[in-house]
């Protein structure tokens, strides 16, 4: 049976404490803070980010991993391990996934890149979905076709709190910002394969939460799927708080009793900004029931 590493990067939000308990490979995503680069979870924690993003107004931008930091996690990898599968930011969000693919090419099909366009949540479970096979037996190329194939199984939904960092980002332009700023307009936004797209707008944050749960509600319900066939998760920027109170209130609309909870990645949050909250749903591997 052959021995598979799974690599992934921080988007997929996992501690260090969770990584080494998966044997996962995690590769930072670089950050340039007022032109200094930082690495996300090496010298870059998501309190000292905070830090910066609201206490100095910083100008922040995200990067990727480079070439050669590719090249070398992936010589590394292999020294221990006989192949792997590397799931990584959605195409959608990145270049990583399109650089990945080109240098893998170059270790005669023992590494296989997933592009199955997960982010954030959703990524964190292909990943634990990944672990879970390699350590029942699938190959790597098994991982790849089964993640592939269920790559549609999630969505993600975030309350954006405020529209300064979609401005600062050039998602929105100076004057749709303006005015969604006058208006105290709180967009939810969708991800759904590789898109980002705006799925609604509310005036509360109260309202947010209740199309968030309701836009969950009806993916399940046209998925037709019962309870216990998926998972529900939380993210967050900043405010734990409220993550853990919108936890709760997930938990009893949806009649279950773990949620997991989760910080966003800081590239995602680079582009929100603080009190931001994600719900998702991502349906179960029938590998794995």
């Amino acid at each position: 049976m052959s021995k598979v590493a799974v690599i992934t990067d921080t988007n997929a939000m996992f501690s260090e404490e969770e990584a080494k308990e998966l044997g996962l490979v995690v590769i930072p995503f670089p950050f340039f803070i007022n032109g200094q680069e930082y690495l996300e979870g090496v010298d870059l924690t998501q309190e000292s980010f905070y830090d910066k993003l609201l206490n100095e107004d910083c100008d922040c931008n995200t990067s990727q991993p480079s070439i050669g930091v590719l090249m070398e996690t992936f010589e590394r990898t292999l020294e221990e391990y006989d192949e792997a599968v590397a799931i990584l930011l959605s195409s959608g969000l990145s270049k990583t996934c399109e650089n990945a693919t080109r240098i893998a090419s170059e270790f005669g099909g023992r590494i296989h890149v997933i592009n199955n366009q997960r982010v954030s949540v959703s990524q964190k479970q292909s990943v634990k979905d990944a672990c879970e096979l390699a350590k029942r037996g699938y190959s790597a190329a098994e991982i790849d076709r089964i993640l592939t194939e269920t790559k549609f199984n999630s969505t993600i939904y975030i309350k954006v709190d405020t529209l300064k960092y979609l401005k600062k980002g050039g998602r929105l332009t100076p004057a749709a910002a303006l005015l969604g700023t006058i208006l105290k307009i709180k967009p939810v936004l969708s991800i759904y394969g590789e898109k980002l797209d705006s799925f609604a707008k509310a005036r509360t944050s109260s309202a947010c939460k209740t199309i968030m749960i309701d836009a969950i509600k009806a993916d399940i319900e046209k998925a037709g799927l019962k309870q216990g066939e998926y998972d529900i998760h939380v993210a967050y920027t900043y405010d734990l708080d409220s993550a853990n109170e919108f936890v709760e209130e997930v938990k009893n609309v949806f009649g279950v009793e773990n949620v997991i909870c989760d910080p966003l990645s800081l590239t995602v949050s680079c582009h929100i900004g603080p009190n931001a909250l994600a719900l998702s749903y991502t349906q179960k591997l029938k590998e794995l029931l």
